[in-house]
């Protein structure tokens, strides 16, 4: 099967945390026997199997938009000089399109990239992440996609089941809408922790620093984090300016290795008290697979994720928050509830191998072989 896979997202080297759930996707996929892989996508090493489809000026172009944030953060700044971002995008993708009439089906990676779809009547997989649903809200913008997919098969994946009932009211009369989730890397299955092994007790908030991704983590946190027996410390790019209390540990975004090998095996669990209507966050998967407990907030997204009080807890307030702490904190208990969390994440995700074999049973489906298992 040749497939063209189309991302705005990828690493540039192995420090970059951008994309990465992207290339591990592409990893997987060049493992595959029955898929020849192209991939339009920006600037990043490759598998030796997979080609490039993308050209000079398209990585150039790409690379300063992932050093800007990426498209949803221009737009969401609004500021003037980036209104044509969007459609320099559309305009390339469609140009990507066109260069490459020789595949069999598209694996397109967020809903506004099939826009340019040209009507040559080849499938495609759509996938879906959360931060996708707000832009059915956009004017006209659930007419433009269902135009684009009205004479095609066309299988919309998104990455959690909570999403499924919004776009099965937008596009299941046209459209097969079936969720596939990631998968996770064995690194990460591997991890052997120890809570004891640090003089204080650790708690990691993984997430790109926004009013709604941090969510009330400086408000609910402040009463539980300024004694000396407990350290919040805190990861990700800072892609609003706020300011961080001096009782948070902050360090910048980091990689997955230093994730996996300087605070993953160490920590009591992973906090995100998010706002953000997200699918299924990778960070958090990743840490269940480690064995952390998570802490979360009790939104759909979350609740899709954690099983309460058997894999993590999910708070509705500070005062819950601050007994989760307590409770995690106790060895027993957190080894409990880590043992229940990697056991979950391998069971319901495996591996990006096991991902890859989702993809490509949807493939074959597409084109007229072998139905979804």
């Amino acid at each position: 099967m040749r497939v063209l896979l189309l991302s705005t997202s990828y690493p540039c080297d192995g420090s970059d945390w951008r994309g990465v759930f992207i290339r591990h996707m592409v990893d997987a996929l060049a493992r595959s026997d029955d898929v020849q892989l192209s991939v339009w996508a920006p600037p990043g090493k490759l598998p030796a199997t997979v080609q490039s489809a993308t050209t000079e000026v398209e990585r150039r172009w790409l690379a300063r938009l992932m050093s800007s944030g990426g498209i949803s953060h221009l737009i969401r700044q609004g500021r003037a000089k980036d209104l044509l971002a969007p459609i320099t995008l559309l305009r390339m993708l469609a140009s990507a399109y066109r260069r490459n009439p020789t595949i069999d089906i598209y694996h397109i990676n967020w809903l506004q990239c099939s826009l340019p779809l040209p009507d040559d009547g080849k499938p495609a997989l759509i996938t879906v992440l959360g931060n996708d649903l707000k832009l059915l809200r956009l004017p006209l913008m659930r007419r433009a996609l269902r135009w684009t997919m009205r004479r095609r098969k066309v299988t919309v994946c998104p990455n959690a089941e909570w999403m499924v009932e919004p776009l099965q009211a937008a596009f299941g009369d046209i459209a097969e809408v079936a969720p596939v989730s990631f998968g996770i890397d064995p690194r990460w299955y591997a991890i052997d922790r120890n809570i004891n092994a640090q003089p204080v007790k650790r708690w990691l908030a993984v997430t790109r620093l926004t009013a709604d991704k941090l969510g009330p983590l400086f408000e609910w946190s402040r009463e539980h984090f300024q004694g000396a027996e407990r350290e919040l410390h805190l990861f990700g790019p800072m892609q609003e300016n706020m300011e961080i209390p001096n009782w948070v540990h902050y360090h910048g975004a980091a990689t997955p290795e230093q994730l996996a090998t300087e605070w993953f095996p160490h920590a009591c669990g992973l906090i995100t008290l998010s706002r953000h209507a997200e699918g299924r966050p990778q960070v958090m998967l990743e840490a269940m697979a480690a064995g952390l407990p998570i802490i979360a907030s009790h939104m759909p997204a979350h609740a899709s994720i954690v099983d309460d009080e058997a894999t993590g807890v999910l708070c509705d307030d500070s005062n819950e928050y601050g007994q989760a702490l307590r409770d995690l904190e106790d060895t027993d208990t957190n080894r409990r509830f880590g043992e229940a969390a990697r056991n979950w994440a391998l069971r319901e995700f495996g591996t990006w191998d096991d991902c890859a074999r989702r993809y490509t049973r949807i493939y074959r489906k597409l084109l007229g072989g072998d139905g979804i298992a």
